[in-house]
């Protein structure tokens, strides 16, 4: 039996016996993890000449993410510092103060910070955490949203304990259908409404109330009166997971007015900036797991809208004003971020950047952000070799970039080289796009061992992007292939929709087809093939070596194993069950376990290794147990390593980052074929 305990010294002696002679310049390695830097949500001013934005790096000695805002102009000068720690800043009206949110002497609290005098004070005394700011039009108020919490109903009486007894702690009672979340463990009652607080302090007031949720996105009207928001305000809103609508709440006090009907979401609302226009985000839900979101654009009561762009089939997730004209649109496309522009009035999206993205930290998933002022864009802009840095674009111009955040480390590493290949799937001759990093001084008449690294979601997609954990394995002497296979989002609706009640299925194929074409080039010792992924991935990791036994080993993160136990201890649960599957578990039970890996645990004979999260709420460690259990009953070489105090998002920890890159590491090393003598 090999516990994970074993593994840890084996763990160290990779990274500093394989990285030592792999180039002749320093490689990545992990330490640099804590060094990165990278850029999120930069914001215009009202005249688009200056831009606050998040500036995010990871702290050594607290192990955490670490967050300050700082003010850039947006022809790169003037590059300052406005708060050591910070987030959600909004620019007042007339570009004179920024609200942000930050937490000091632990108080999560609203700040503004004046620009002509550089003075900040604190103007909020709130007793949960704001965010979603925004100010009025007349620059007197602030509306922001915050979780109220509920009264938790009991139906049990308990007696009262004598004074100084240890009574255990009092028992909580479970009713709703949302009772814990990934990342917030199990949540006391409560509901997000929208507030407002007077710019220069004071007592904040509820817009809402009542047992529903208020949406993070919400919009002023111009006469500033009041917002548009975005909720489900039925009484069974749990059971209706994807369906949203949008009402105008008035500053007044009012009862909140419905403006649209539908089935499906309508969210993130924008009114356009001569008060007259309202656009959203939202699509008819047809109850296909993956469905795209449009822009709508309708008169400010949302009756009759326009859907712009129809007939393109890429999830739009963000839409902003370009004066009364038209609208900046941000959506992904074959696995990267793009950032496009729409006549209001409808006709096509022009193409303005496709280098969005550098923000999601960990693997190459497509991510980042803009914003919009003065006929320009901010936006966070990403490469192959860079996370975020801070980058502006016009209409018809070429995009600026006004920050090198990760120079200083960057410029003075030798990274695993990204080149991009397509393969034609063996399942049915699809193109599938995939990705190979070469290790750091790569020489192609060697032979080196292949790792095929696979996303999660299923629905997201990866891309030409920076990625600390796929340059940590190639600095370790691996080609990492990573491939966006049938179900991966940033192709359309039709291709992501493919692993509809089929997942896994022929997404197994579209992966061996690429590392078959990867093979295919050269330089791959195809006798140390390696395969890993988190989430998704590692279902399909599960998956593939119940299916195959090409790979020396195997390492399944944070993975479903028993879609049937899955669906029910979730904290998602009525997405799934309802947009996943063809019906609830025990109405279906021969199609959840014909897609759950454990079915094929009797085929097994890769070396697996599971990793998981303690505190995971989205796949519990629960799924991994089960394979791993399965595994040692069969005999086969196993082991699980359990990050404690980690959710689903595993790597939010630099440390855990690096050990889960290490652990890997160390299995695949442990398994390696070593050379004939």
């Amino acid at each position: 039996m090999i516990s994970p305990h074993a593994i840890r010294p084996c763990a160290a002696l990779v990274f500093a016996c394989v990285a030592a002679g792999a180039s002749a310049a320093p490689v990545f390695e992990p330490m640099d993890v804590f060094a990165l830097q990278w850029a999120d949500n930069p914001r215009l001013s009202p005249d688009g000449r200056r831009i606050v934005y998040e500036r995010n790096g990871f702290d050594v000695m607290k192990d955490r993410r670490r967050t300050s805002l700082w003010t850039i102009d947006a022809d790169g000068r003037r590059h300052r510092p406005l708060a050591a720690n910070g987030r959600a800043a909004a620019w007042s009206p007339d570009g004179q103060r920024i609200a942000f949110v930050a937490t000091v002497d632990g108080a999560t609290q609203i700040h503004v910070h004046w620009n002509d005098s550089g003075e900040t004070a604190r103007i909020s005394e709130l007793t949960q955490a704001p965010d979603g700011l925004a100010w009025s039009p007349d620059g007197r108020w602030i509306a922001f949203t915050m979780r109220v919490p509920a009264s938790s109903p009991s139906f049990a009486t308990m007696p009262t304990p004598p004074k100084g007894a240890e009574w255990a702690a009092a028992p909580k009672l479970i009713d709703r259908v949302l009772y814990r979340f990934d990342g917030g463990g199990y949540v006391d009652p409560g509901y997000t409404h929208l507030f407002v607080v007077a710019a220069d302090g004071g007592s904040a007031r509820a817009l809402t109330n009542g047992p529903f949720n208020v949406d993070g996105d919400f919009a002023w009207t111009r006469d500033g009166k009041a917002l548009i928001v975005s909720a489900n305000m039925a009484t069974d809103w749990e059971y209706q997971p994807a369906d949203t609508e949008l009402y105008r709440v008035d500053l007044a006090g009012a009862e909140p007015l419905r403006l649209t009907t539908r089935k499906g979401p309508d969210r993130s609302p924008r009114v356009s900036p001569d008060g007259k226009r309202l656009a959203w985000l939202g699509y008819d839900d047809d109850g296909r797991p993956q469905q795209p979101a449009h822009v709508h654009v309708a008169a400010l009561d949302a009756r009759q809208p326009r859907v712009l762009a129809a007939d393109v089939d890429h999830d739009i997730t963000d839409a902003q004003w370009d004066g009364d004209r038209g609208l900046w649109l941000q959506f992904d496309e074959r696995g990267r971020s793009r950032i496009g522009w729409i006549d209001a009035g409808g006709g096509a999206i022009h193409a303005v950047a496709d280098d969005v993205g550098g923000t999601a930290m960990g693997r190459p998933y497509t991510s980042g952000g803009f914003s919009a002022a003065g006929g320009r864009v901010a936006y966070t802009r990403g490469t192959e070799y860079r996370p975020a840095d801070v980058a502006v674009v016009e209409r018809r111009g070429k995009p600026r970039v006004l920050t090198d955040l990760g120079a200083n480390l960057l410029d003075h590493r030798e990274l695993g080289r990204i080149s991009e290949i397509t393969v034609p799937s063996s399942a049915d001759g699809r193109p599938i796009q995939a990705w190979i990093v070469t290790p750091p001084g790569f020489e192609p008449a060697k032979k080196y061992p292949l790792l095929l690294e696979i996303h999660g979601g299923p629905f997201a997609a990866y891309g030409p992007h920076f990625a600390p954990e796929l340059q940590l394995y190639a600095a370790q002497g691996y080609i990492v292939v990573y491939a966006n296979p049938r179900g991966s989002t940033s192709y359309g609706s039709e291709f992501a929709n493919l692993i509809r009640d089929a997942y896994p299925g022929r997404d197994y194929d579209d992966l061996m087809s690429v590392v078959d074409a990867a093979i295919a080039r050269g330089s791959v010792d195809a006798d140390n093939l390696f395969v890993t992924g988190g989430s998704g991935g590692g279902a399909l990791t599960a998956w593939i070596v119940g299916h195959t036994d090409r790979f020396r080993a195997a390492v399944s993160a944070k993975p479903v194993i028993n879609w049937y136990s899955f669906v029910l201890t979730s904290d998602f649960y009525p997405v799934f069950s309802r947009y996943w599957f063809p019906g609830n578990p025990w109405e279906k039970t021969e199609h959840y376990m014909q897609r759950s890996p454990i079915q094929f645990v009797g085929n097994v004979r890769t070396p697996t290794m599971l990793l998981v999260g303690d505190d995971d709420h989205r796949t519990p460690a629960s799924e991994a147990e089960q394979f791993y259990q399965a595994l040692k009953l069969r005999r086969i070489d196993t082991a699980m390593v359990r990050i404690p105090g980690a959710s689903h998002s595993i790597n939010a920890r630099p440390s855990n980052l690096i050990a889960q890159v290490a652990y890997t590491i160390a299995w695949f090393e442990k398994h390696r074929a070593k050379p004939a003598p």
